[in-house]
């Protein structure tokens, strides 16, 4: 018994040290997978001088990963048929009893792991924790006895989701503290893992060189640094692979329109020849996006660029009309319209994106804070009305993300575009 002793200390100590060199596997997996069974067969050890000898059984364990380095495990094991010793065996207290008992055992472990770093499939691990055990007969240490037991093991990982396991684990347990043994060999099969990430990739993606869609970045790279989908080669569905955008272009390769001008980046450098990472490409005052899609002009070609006015007006909470105090920030387009009465004008309102947003409402709320500053230019500037439109996009426009404050009042905007009279 002290010799038992002694190794649970040994074992206690081992259980320390390790967690602080214990190699740091994917956490995401037991996230997103923590539960894990076992199924298998297993050898039960009773020491020499008790009534039933050494058996074979049957065992089931279901687990819960905590994190990648601690599990806790419940299990059941049932002996049916444990042979009774020979009476000259026994200890001088003990009687024997006749044939054969059955055994029951219920345990529960804490698990620590001490994966490698070079090898993910094979994961060793230390276990502790405690046990009871029911017997069909009574038996001198007690018909029901409660136990300690220690020991450690190993999976064979063939993926995420099935593994190998085979166990050794010694105790103390009755009232007498008699030595117990158990070995075990399972199968272990995490629940759901599956429904990830195919089962080879995290065990074996150590070296990160696997290229699933290959485009050129490892699967490592787009999980672990850019955050892209490593079996979809074009992540935002914008036309260029995730790695042209990393490596070759600059972009954003979870953004299909990096510099929110309203053209993919495939588009902007496969068909429009633009640039991708500026909203106005030839200098001339409008967005790419803009020229193409409203306007019909060159995105190359600033000569021929709208007249561009961008106002950051502020409107009344659910209101649509216009306060005093922007009158002087729409005088100098006033001016221009005033100056050529047979101009064209366009007003587009724009609105940011929050949590609760509703695309409905914004959409709504653009267009008559749109048709209040057409409106507000019709009556001050002697223009025709039918040279006027007025159009919202709610917030379907952003020429910023939506992730501050200050960028939200730079969505908040109402856009003024003016084609001089007679130019096509």
């Amino acid at each position: 018994m002290m010799r038992v002793m002694k190794y649970g200390w040994m074992a206690a100590l081992m259980l320390v040290v390790s967690a602080n060199t214990t190699f740091a596997a994917d956490e995401d997996l037991f996230q997103r997978a923590p539960w894990f069974g076992t199924l298998g067969v297993n050898y039960y050890h009773l020491e020499g001088d008790v009534e039933a000898k050494p058996g074979i059984g049957l065992f089931g364990k279901l687990g819960h990963s905590l994190n990648a380095w601690w599990d806790v495990e419940g299990s059941i094991h049932y002996m049916p048929s444990l042979d009774g010793r020979d009476a000259d065996k026994l200890n001088h207290t003990a009687k024997p009893f006749n044939g054969s008992t059955w055994a029951l055992r219920l345990g529960a472990d804490a698990l620590l792991h001490l994966r490698m770093a070079h090898d993910r499939r094979f994961d060793p691990f230390l276990k502790a924790g405690p046990s009871v055990t029911f017997y069909g007969d009574e038996m001198e240490n007690g018909k029901t006895q409660f136990g300690v037991f220690g020991g450690g093991g190993m999976f064979y990982h063939f993926n995420d989701s099935w593994a190998l396991r085979g166990d050794a684990s010694v105790g103390l347990q009755g009232k007498d503290w008699e030595f117990t043994g158990l070995v075990e060999l399972g199968v272990t099969y995490r629940f759901g893992a599956e429904r990830f990430v195919p089962p080879e990739f995290l065990v074996d993606a150590g070296p990160g060189d696997i290229d699933s869609d290959g485009e050129g970045l490892t699967d490592h790279e787009e999980i672990n640094v850019y955050g892209t989908d490593p079996f979809n080669p074009d992540t935002d569905g914008d036309g260029l692979t995730d790695y042209e955008e990393v490596h070759s272009r600059k972009t954003d390769p979870l953004n299909p329109d990096s510099d929110f001008d309203g053209l993919t980046d495939g588009a902007e450098v496969l068909v429009y020849k633009t640039d991708p990472l500026n909203p106005d490409t030839d200098g001339g005052g409008v967005s790419d996006g803009h020229e193409v899609i409203e306007d019909g002009t060159n995105p190359l070609d600033p000569a021929d660029d709208l007249q561009k006015f961008t106002l950051l007006i502020e409107f009344d909470y659910d209101k649509s009309f216009i306060r005093p105090q922007y009158y002087q920030d729409l005088e100098p387009v006033l001016k221009v319209l005033r100056r050529d009465p047979n101009a064209t004008v366009r007003v587009e309102g724009h609105a940011d994106k929050r949590a609760k947003s509703s695309r409905a409402y914004n959409q709504r709320l653009s267009e008559r804070r749109a048709r209040a500053v057409a409106d507000y230019l019709i009556e001050n500037s002697g223009i025709s009305a039918d040279r006027v439109t007025a159009v919202g996009y709610g917030f379907d426009r952003p020429v910023r993300p939506n992730d501050t404050e200050e960028n939200m009042q730079h969505n908040r905007r109402t856009d003024i575009y003016i084609r001089k009279g007679g130019m096509q």
